[in-house]
This record gives structure tokens, sequence and C-alpha cells, in this order.
């Protein structure tokens, strides 16, 4: 079993930022990928951006490019979210998942492991 614990969430600003952390610990993987997912109210689940084992493949949703930079430390087993520019639409919480696979993925079905949740709450 693997446990993810997010941290960093909370309110700010319009034009702030945030950085979300997710930390992994239990079972481990030779490798993995870490996702972001978020959900807004009365919204599915959507991606946000993803990180493969060694850092070097990495996508992002096309609502956060340039705005969001995923990154992993994997000596620590956390991956993190660097959210900068933030709207009021991009309210949500924020779910980091891992994919036991080299192969990052944009879709949440292919995550086996979630965390419960930040929120974070873009104000106008």
């Amino acid at each position: 079993q693997v446990q993810l614990v997010e941290s960093g969430g909370g309110l700010v600003q319009a034009g702030g930022s945030l950085r979300l952390s997710c930390a992994a610990s239990g079972r481990t993987f030779s490798s993995y990928t870490m996702g972001w997912f978020r959900q807004a109210p009365e919204k599915e689940r959507e991606f946000v951006a993803a990180i493969g084992w060694r850092g070097r493949s990495i996508y992002y949703a096309d609502s956060v490019k340039g705005r969001f930079t995923i990154s992993r430390d994997n000596a620590k087993n956390t991956v993190y979210l660097q959210m900068n520019s933030l709207k009021p639409e991009d309210t949500a919480v924020y779910y980091c998942a891992v994919r036991p696979s080299l192969i990052p993925s944009i879709h949440e079905y292919e995550y086996d492991y979630w965390g419960q949740g930040t929120q974070v709450t873009v104000s106008s």
C-alpha cells in the first residue's frame, strides 16, 4: 500500500502563487510516475500535470501551461506543483496520484494510488 499526503493548499488572491507538495510513503516501486489532478465543485476530476520517474517526461493540461510547474525529488519520494498566476477558475481540491510505470499519463484511471486532496481557493 502507498500513502500519499498532500500539503500546501490554502486561500490566495488571483495572481498569487502556491506550492503544493505530495509525499509518498509505504510500498515503494522501482520507478513510478506521479500526477496532479483537481476537482472543482460540481465538476469532474481533471488532469493537471504529470511527471515521469526521471523528471524528463512532463505533461501539462492546456489550462495550466506556462503557469504551473511540476517537479519531483525521488530521494524524498515527493512531488511538487508550483502554481503561479493563479486564477479563480483554479479553485479546486488538488489530488496527487501514483502510477507504477515509467510512462506518465493524463488519464486518472491509469493511476493506482491517490491522496486525500488539498483545497486551493483563489479569490478574485
